[in-house]
């Protein structure tokens, strides 16, 4: 019993980690993170509805007795597709023009 539950766990910890990678599917085409809107718009077609929104970050530093601030923007969008009542449909996030995730949410209608 000891050798199995020692197998086991090394059995485990031989298995790669699995790391989140945003892709969608449309159709016979899949775009996956850090394809660029106008792809996505290619192979997909227009969403059902485009969300766009600006976030700002402001990073200070301090060396010396100097002070920098430095004010970071990055616009995000959200598409939401629809491809009918079949499928959930999916929210594509986009920063800066590069997507970076999907989301499923509601069946589409």
């Amino acid at each position: 019993m000891r050798s199995l539950m020692m197998t086991l766990a090394l059995s485990l910890l031989s298995f790669p980690t699995l790391s989140h990678a945003a892709s969608l599917r449309c159709g016979t085409h899949v775009v996956a993170d850090g394809a660029p809107k106008a792809t996505v718009l290619a192979k997909c077609g227009e969403p059902l509805s485009k969300e766009s929104r600006t976030e700002t970050t402001e990073k200070k530093s301090k060396e010396d007795d100097t002070t920098t601030k430095k004010i970071t923007q990055k616009t995000i969008e959200e598409w939401t597709y629809n491809f009918g009542p079949s499928r959930l449909m999916q929210v594509v996030t986009f920063e800066n023009g590069v997507l970076t995730d999907v989301k499923s949410t509601t069946h589409g209608h």
